[in-house]
């Protein structure tokens, strides 16, 4: 029997290549049971190096790779029952997946859950320091009230941004004058 794990690994699969081919990147599909079903979230970001890079995803960006996935998903069929599909943005909280998601995101802050856990804990909340690939692994180097954890890459379970309001706040205001 098929895992949601297993059918969110095997959309990722499906949909990196799509976003690729569209000029985005997937930068998160999650694949969930809420109360009106199953849901396979996909958040998109323009391609980093992109002329677009700069320009936030809008629903025109959300509405063209949505279109591409259903009909993808539709010939591959790789959800057993029914679900519905949602395209969006990957928000100031984003996701980070990835080694390069983690590089990029260098002197933000971040909040990063281990499955198992480093010195007895699961739960870090810090800077990303940087990613560090060495013979024991790759590892995510994050600054804890100074103290600098190095978090098994293979150990995240989930990990994403924190915004920082004030900043994001204080340039919205900035520029509405």
């Amino acid at each position: 029997m098929q895992t949601p794990r297993d059918t969110r690994d095997k959309l990722l699969k499906i949909a990196d290549p799509v976003c690729s081919g569209a000029g985005y990147e997937l930068v998160d599909l999650r694949f969930v049971s809420e109360p009106g079903g199953w849901v396979v979230r996909v958040f998109i970001d323009h391609s980093e190096g992109s002329v677009r890079a700069d320009v936030p995803i809008g629903f025109d960006d959300c509405e063209g790779v949505s279109r591409e996935l259903s009909a993808v998903f539709d010939v591959e069929d790789p959800v057993p029952h029914a679900y519905r599909l949602e395209v969006s943005s990957p928000g100031f909280d984003r996701p980070l997946r990835t080694t390069d998601h983690f590089r990029r995101c260098v002197g933000e802050r971040a909040k990063v859950v281990l499955s198992r856990g480093v010195d007895g804990r699961r739960n870090f909340t810090g800077t990303v320091v940087g990613v560090d690939a060495g013979d024991g692994g790759t590892v995510v180097e994050l600054e804890v009230d100074g103290t600098r954890f190095r978090l098994p890459f293979d150990d995240i379970a989930n990990a994403k941004l924190v915004p920082d309001w004030d900043r994001l706040m204080g340039s919205a205001a900035a520029s509405s004058h």
